[in-house]
């Protein structure tokens, strides 16, 4: 079996996760999961999202994948608590300064 085969094999099986933090227009930060990143950050920009619907425009400022749907879903929950929402601040504070966010401490 060649190597071309092994990926055709293994792709359609291959399922990635997705968090994900939106930089919104109230100067505020959402942090969430999919399962279909392209999509749901339509969703989000589209105002078809409930969560962010009043906060446009969003934008997508950081992004991690992850194989497995528990982990990705522990992340975010990470993320969302105060020891996580605060390593993120620190991790992306000269993308966030660039866009004018106020809450860096």
């Amino acid at each position: 079996m060649s190597a071309t085969s092994d990926v055709a094999e293994w792709y359609p099986q291959f399922h990635m996760h997705y968090v994900y933090i939106l930089f919104c227009s109230d100067q505020k930060l959402y942090i969430g999961y999919s399962e279909n990143l392209k999509n749901r950050i339509t969703t989000h920009q589209s105002g078809r999202a409930r969560a962010t619907k009043h906060r446009l425009p969003v934008k997508l400022i950081y992004y991690e994948s992850y194989a497995n749907k528990e982990d990705a879903k522990a992340r975010e929950v990470y993320l969302k608590s105060g020891a996580g929402h605060a390593q993120m601040k620190r991790q992306h504070q000269h993308e966030l300064r660039r866009l004018g966010y106020s809450h860096l401490d």
